[in-house]
């Protein structure tokens, strides 16, 4: 079982440790619901150091990016990031991942922890025939990530550098609580305004501390993984191994907008893609709401009206912004429109639910 450099410190703050994609992880430290709403009102810092992070550079750097990825690298400009998947040859996705441009010859690819050994291993195998320089970064780096309405003005505190006015989606190589080289970029997993931080392994816990303290004022506190996934799926965003996976293609998970069939780049399975695009697809990733108290899970059946199976669940929580529960699944087309009536399978009992449009909430 790996650890992040802040296990020591998640431990003396009370939280609840829990084996997860590899590592020893906080779940929890208030509570699910207090620590949602921390977010979404002011501001919480979660560990998140355990995601890879894998580095493409040289010449070939561009050439590599733009084959294993669906959507187009090409536009990207230096201190731009682009959210993407690396689609595998069988329809589905090896895992969504964010790429960072740093220059022509040099891009960060942030990839999901319980997949950066299965994508190191893909990459090395896509890139046989192109020659990018592939670095594995993922044990040297710490990885934090400040999300809520009061992020920003918060971090302003730790930095010379002008970041409240930074676009949505782009990044800088700062220094930041006393650090140098620290990289900064306004994304996030949460649906909430905020920003995700990369440092050197051995400074995170400095880092770490330099941000309690500077959003003690605003209200800050430790977030865990529980409320991070109720989080992201109140926002409408997938979680690999639950809403995607080996099976899924993008165009069925509504990823289509990060799909680019454009005609100067290739990249893998885009004939099989194209087809779906343009003939389009049997079943679509949904949202619903119940009407009930009734919390769905994955893998519980969705109904139609006549009871017959239409669909599975990916995803599913009782909503701490909405007090009602909620939840996403791959629903046969054309049932998978909002407005839909359909029915949740719930401990062999079928609960009322109505297929909604994502996301769920929406910052502002």
């Amino acid at each position: 079982m790996k650890t992040t450099v802040l296990k020591g410190k998640h431990e003396e703050m009370g939280a609840k440790m829990v084996p997860f994609a590899g590592f020893y992880m906080p779940v929890q430290f208030e509570g699910v619901n207090a620590e949602h709403e921390t977010v979404r009102n002011a501001l919480g810092v979660f560990d998140v150091s355990h995601m890879g992070e894998i580095w493409v550079e040289g010449p070939q750097a561009l050439d590599l990016v733009q084959w294993v990825s669906s959507n187009d690298a090409s536009v990207l400009t230096d201190g731009k990031v682009q959210y993407s998947c690396f689609p595998n040859d069988q329809g589905g996705i090896v895992d969504d991942f964010l790429v960072y441009r740093f220059n022509a010859e040099k891009y960060l690819l942030v990839v999901n922890a319980s997949n950066t050994l299965k994508d190191w291993e893909w990459l090395n195998r896509q890139n046989k025939k192109i020659g990018a320089r592939l670095i594995n970064s993922s044990d040297d780096i710490a990885q934090l990530a400040i999300q809520g309405p009061l992020a920003m003005k918060a971090m302003q505190k730790l930095t010379s550098t002008d970041i409240v006015n930074m676009p949505f989606f782009t990044f800088n190589v700062i220094r930041f609580a006393g650090v140098n080289d620290v990289i900064l970029s306004t994304t996030g997993y949460t649906g909430s305004e905020g920003c995700e931080i990369y440092c050197r392994r051995e400074d995170g816990l400095k880092i770490y501390d330099a941000v309690l303290e500077a959003g003690k004022d605003f209200g800050i506190k430790p977030i865990g993984l529980a409320a991070r996934d109720t989080l992201r799926l109140e926002a409408g965003f997938c979680l690999y191994g639950n809403d995607i996976d080996e099976t899924t293609s993008p165009i069925e998970a509504g990823l289509g907008w990060a799909t680019k069939f454009t005609d100067h780049k290739d990249f893998v399975n885009k004939h099989y893609l194209l087809k779906q695009k343009t003939e389009g697809v049997s079943r679509r990733l949904a949202g619903f709401g119940l009407s009930g108290r009734a919390i769905p899970r994955k893998g519980y059946p969705i109904l139609d009206q006549q009871g017959e199976t239409i669909g599975r669940v990916t995803s599913g929580t009782m909503s701490p912004t909405f007090k009602k529960p909620i939840g996403m699944g791959y629903i046969k087309t054309p049932l998978n429109k909002a407005g839909t009536e359909v029915l949740i399978e719930i401990r062999g009992k079928a609960m009322d639910a109505t297929v909604v449009k994502l996301p769920f909430y929406k910052k502002g």
